[in-house]
């Protein structure tokens, strides 16, 4: 039989792994969502068209809502999150139109 305390250790290390191999995937996700937001700023500047989307934005963020709470997750912080991204989005937006 195993030391508990070295098993909530070797528990613990696996949940860390985990947790590291999922913050890249994020990071590495974000990268390349903006890659293709970054093309629809320079799209958007090539053709004189707002930054801001909101009719886009109130979407996204109430497509994110449901996902999160089919996936368990608090919507507060789903919304909370991509409307982060997006005030980053629409900045990067801002100076490709300057």
């Amino acid at each position: 039989m195993s030391d508990p305390t070295t098993r909530a250790a070797s528990l613990l290390k696996g949940h860390r792994d985990s947790i590291d191999r999922l913050d890249a995937i994020l990071v590495y996700t974000l990268a390349e969502r903006f890659k293709h937001t970054q093309a629809v700023g320079r799209l958007k500047a090539e053709h004189d068209l707002p930054p801001s989307d909101p009719m886009r934005e109130a979407s996204q963020i109430e497509r994110l809502q449901r996902m999160a709470l089919d996936a368990d997750l608090d919507p507060e912080f789903a919304k909370k999150f991509l409307s982060f991204i997006i005030s980053e989005v629409i900045r990067h937006h801002e100076q490709l139109q300057k």
